[in-house]
């Protein structure tokens, strides 16, 4: 099996270290448009291999796509990180652009491969590289979900003492503000979390997580990437080995959830074919209000990629 990601910074070259380190494929293309990044990390990557004992082998290339022909899955995590006082919606005019040009090369030279998309702002971009490769809707993904619920479940974690290993969570919306954190189907060791934690900081926690991205943007300058990275590997890890996994992420809506023709995450299982399965919750009106709330605000977004 092989995968590329394309975007060799700090998310791109975690999730190619993450890919090899844990062995799920054989092989990891590391793309990039700056002279030696690519080959650098990768060649790093692969001389830690003796030492952690993997056989995975890393290669990096600067912008020659014909060296990921074939590819199973492309990782794309290309385009400026946020600064400080940015939102993701600042990001959509570079980035469109640049996602853009590389889902037209992933398409060129991998016509059946599975697009996970990285890049911010995240539901727009997703949207963009379905346009660009007009892919079905269950080969072109965005990565958002896993990152949003690790951010939930470790603050839980945190708050309640016990380990990240016993919490399961769901979430469902876009990537940011206006993400729907459902308490509802948040458990401790199948205990639900309502019985083991006051509202109050309940909710404290689901607002911290709605805003986890900007808090670390204000503390290091720049966006995160070793959890956003390991959450692309997960996703590609789940896919090329077909364990219909069932994980938030971001796609094409057509009629679930009453909305159609909108970028949103919810929960899939994930195999081989990539998205195998919508899963449609039964929400309560609190929760569809805000499911509603988070497809507005996606809507203008994506209608400002429409109209440039």
């Amino acid at each position: 099996m092989k995968v590329t990601v394309v975007g060799a910074g700090n998310v791109g070259a975690t999730c190619a270290d993450v890919l090899a380190y844990r062995e799920i494929v054989n092989e990891v293309v590391l793309v990039d448009i700056k002279e030696g990044v690519a080959e650098g990390k990768a060649l790093d990557i692969f001389q830690k291999s003796p030492i952690t004992c993997y056989d995975t082998r890393t290669v990096g290339v600067t912008n020659d796509y014909a060296r990921t022909k074939d590819s199973d899955v492309v990782v794309i995590t290309s385009g400026i990180p946020r600064k400080p006082g940015m939102s993701r919606d600042d990001l959509i005019e570079t980035n469109a652009g640049i996602v853009k040009m590389v889902t037209e090369n992933v398409v060129k030279y991998s016509p059946n491969a599975i697009i996970i998309i990285v890049s911010n702002p995240l539901d727009v971009m997703t949207y963009q590289a379905h346009l660009t490769s007009g892919f079905p809707r269950n080969r072109v993904l965005g990565m958002a979900g896993i990152l949003d619920t690790a951010r939930y479940r470790a603050f839980l974690a945190e708050a309640l003492e016990v380990s990240p290993k016993e919490i399961q969570a769901m979430l469902l919306g876009g990537h940011g503000d206006t993400m729907v954190p459902l308490p509802r189907y948040t458990t401790v060791g199948g205990i639900p979390v309502t019985e083991l934690i006051d509202a109050d900081k309940l909710n404290a926690i689901i607002e911290r997580t709605k805003v986890g991205g900007g808090e670390l943007v204000k503390l290091m300058g720049t966006s995160a990437w070793y959890a956003p990275g390991a959450a692309a590997a997960q996703m590609v890890e789940a896919i090329v080995k077909d364990q219909r996994r069932v994980v938030p992420v971001c796609i094409k809506l057509e009629g679930e959830y009453g909305i159609d023709d909108c970028y949103l995450g919810v929960p899939v299982v994930l195999g081989k074919n990539g998205v195998e399965k919508v899963i449609e919750l039964k929400l309560n009106s609190e929760e569809m209000a805000l499911m509603q709330e988070s497809r507005k605000h996606v809507r203008e977004v994506m209608e400002v990629l429409e109209k440039k």
